[in-house]
């Protein structure tokens, strides 16, 4: 199905055809193809003296459920600078972000795509909870609430927190 009636550059209506290995729309008046891409999130694994910063979702999906600091990288940003700026926007503090942990699927199956997970350290700022979070927290490895993970798999946080000790 197509994602646009008609051309974002032109007007003019778009078409159906085989390109590139898949039906795409395109535009037979100016040659515009719309590439569906997919969406890139981006969370962060805040470590501070042995715990770990999670917020309390305050919105759907898995609202109350408590994640990693995570967001979407708008279509200007590249992806570390959008994590810095999610991690602020929703806990208040600011962080620098470190190196690739992994790649995931988005855990969100209404948004398909790809979601990075990073390492961060705090720099700056007050921990409070903001947009789209009810409560932020530090969590020792024997506190973490492994029952309320809104999106992170269980082993695969355990492992993950063990690796980068």
């Amino acid at each position: 199905m197509a994602a646009y009636r008609y051309c974002p550059q032109c007007a003019s209506p778009l078409a159906q055809k085989a390109l590139f290995g898949r039906e795409r729309s395109y535009c037979p008046a100016c040659g515009f193809i719309h590439f569906r891409d997919p969406k890139m999130a981006v969370g962060a694994l805040v470590l501070n003296e042995g715990r770990l910063l999670l917020i309390r979702r305050a919105v759907p999906p898995r609202k109350g459920f408590w994640a990693v600091p995570s967001g979407f990288v708008e279509y200007d940003e590249q992806p570390r600078q959008a994590l810095a700026r999610e991690v602020e926007e929703e806990t208040g503090l600011r962080v620098e972000v470190g190196a690739v942990i992994d790649v995931y699927p988005n855990a969100d199956p209404t948004k398909p795509g790809v979601f990075l997970l990073f390492t961060a350290q705090p720099v700056t700022g007050q921990l409070t909870p903001g947009d789209d979070v009810s409560e932020v927290a530090w969590f020792a490895e024997d506190d973490l609430p492994y029952d309320e993970l809104a999106f992170q798999d269980v082993e695969r946080l355990r492992k993950t927190l063990n690796v980068q000790r």
